[in-house]
């Protein structure tokens, strides 16, 4: 009977443990407000070429290309027309665009909906580890 009480309550806290870490978790990490600006994306005719961080670019990530900031940093990215917001890594350079801030990738894109409309009002907020 003890054994079985054990199994179970050992279960019930792998369960829980193994489903709230996720690979997108990033609740170590707190938000500082960087710059507000127009966002677009890029994807297919880039996929699979070489970024200015000498990896590769998959679109199907979330990543994101910035003048700026250094290769590695990660951002959240908040559409302002939605308030949805996605958490990319800056890999790349650009946007090369007059009046752009930041190009994400197709996949961070989706996550807030700027496929359809191409471009967004957008606030970046830095990714400060707690």
């Amino acid at each position: 009977m003890k054994n079985s009480i054990f199994l179970i309550l050992s279960l019930i806290i792998l369960s829980n443990s193994t489903c709230s870490v996720s690979k997108n978790n990033n609740s170590s990490y707190s938000y500082k407000f960087y710059q507000k600006g127009t966002a677009s994306w890029y994807g297919p005719g880039f996929d699979g070429k070489k970024t200015a961080s000498g990896e590769k670019f998959d679109m199907n990530k979330f990543t994101a290309a910035h003048r700026k900031l250094p290769f590695g940093t990660k951002v959240r990215v908040t559409n302002l027309n939605n308030g949805k917001s996605v958490i990319v890594r800056i890999n790349d350079r650009g946007p090369f665009k007059k009046g752009r801030v930041i190009d994400l990738s197709k996949k961070a894109a989706e996550q807030i909906d700027l496929i359809k409309s191409g471009i967004a009002p957008v606030k970046i907020e830095l990714a400060v580890k707690k």
